[in-house]
């Protein structure tokens, strides 16, 4: 049997595959905490760190902690053990989302999910351009496959169903413009060259607008003026696919987020980058418009998906370990794309 023991070697990589995963604009709303008498990490939400105009509902906070639970599964797969998930578990309890148990298995057996613990650290944002070359259908079969066995739904729509959804996110981020809160709120959350910040989306991290207006990146240089980078000539035709759910609870958030993870790790097995069209989703109106006329449709969000170059560099959390029992740990280091609001 599995008697790995779960030392600070074991510790760092689970919560450096954890805090990998995506988030909006960076806010790595997460707080971990370990009983290493079950072996049991406690993953809850980090309300210090909420977005009251964009995320009212903390309904992005949860999916961004399903995206760390995820990871969290991936790498004790890997580290070979079986991880046994509960979420939302305590009643009386609510920043507590999800339990992730490290429970033993026997040895030489092929864990589910370890094959991808590769793609974790490779995984990251790209708002750049991609070249428009189309995704196999193989391949984006296998991504809608990740999502449903993460009770979600993953839907990729003809080209006139994009142009709409596209068409939405569209008119989100001319809203989001002309809302000086909410541009107040993103650019306190974009950090400055040369400012050693663990949260946030660096400058340098940002990348340009479509010159045909035809996808609509978020433009964060927004908030920022004198920071706006040459326009660019995207793809002609988008791939999108909208993840949903059939319910929109918190633990359907929590699934959600760990659907979209397996879905962007599997693309980034086969070389496709993506990035995330979030805009439409932080506005009740048209985040139920992207449903069109699917019955008992939560939309969670816009995938933009294709082949193109690597996305920025952002920061996560320095790693600190408190020693005791159930105690609280973070992690970190540098990882690469930043979150669902790209």
């Amino acid at each position: 049997m599995q008697t790995r023991e779960v030392d600070a070697a074991a510790v760092q990589i689970l919560l450096a595959a954890a805090v990998a995963a995506p988030s909006i604009h960076n806010t790595q709303p997460w707080r971990f905490g370990l009983d290493p008498g079950s072996r049991t990490i406690e993953v809850r939400i980090d309300r210090g760190r909420q977005l009251p105009m964009a995320d009212p509902e903390l309904r992005s906070q949860h999916v961004s902690v399903g995206a760390a639970v995820f990871n969290l599964r991936v790498a004790a797969g890997h580290l070979g053990w079986d991880p046994i998930v509960r979420l939302v578990p305590a009643a009386d309890d609510p920043d507590l989302l999800a339990t992730v148990q490290l429970a033993e298995t026997a040895g030489g057996e092929q864990l589910p999910l370890s094959d991808l613990y590769g793609a974790v650290e490779r995984r990251h944002t790209s708002r750049m351009p991609f070249t428009g070359r189309p995704v196999p259908d193989s391949i984006v079969t296998e991504m809608i496959s990740s999502a449903r066995a993460e009770g979600a739904h993953l839907e990729v729509p003809d080209i006139m169903a994009t142009r709409r959804l596209l068409r939405l996110t569209a008119a989100a981020e001319v809203r989001n413009a002309g809302h000086p809160a909410r541009t107040a709120e993103m650019r306190a959350w974009i950090t400055a060259p040369g400012v050693d910040a663990a949260y946030g989306v660096p400058l340098t991290a940002l990348d340009p607008k479509d010159a045909s207006a035809r996808i609509p990146v978020r433009d964060f240089t927004a908030a920022l003026p004198a920071a706006q980078l040459p326009a660019l000539r995207f793809e002609r035709h988008a791939q999108v696919a909208l993840l949903w759910t059939a319910r929109d609870e918190r633990d359907d958030w929590l699934r959600a987020g760990q659907a979209l993870e397996r879905v962007l790790l599997t693309a980034t097995v086969y070389g496709v980058r993506t990035s995330m069209l979030h805009q439409a989703m932080e506005w009740p109106d048209l985040r139920s418009a992207t449903a069109g006329s699917r019955q008992r449709c939560s939309p969670q969000l816009l995938i933009r998906f294709g082949y193109g170059p690597d996305g920025g560099r952002t920061p996560r959390a320095s790693a600190i370990v408190v020693p005791g029992s159930a105690s609280e740990l973070e992690s970190g280091g540098h990882h690469r794309g930043s979150g669902l609001a790209e």
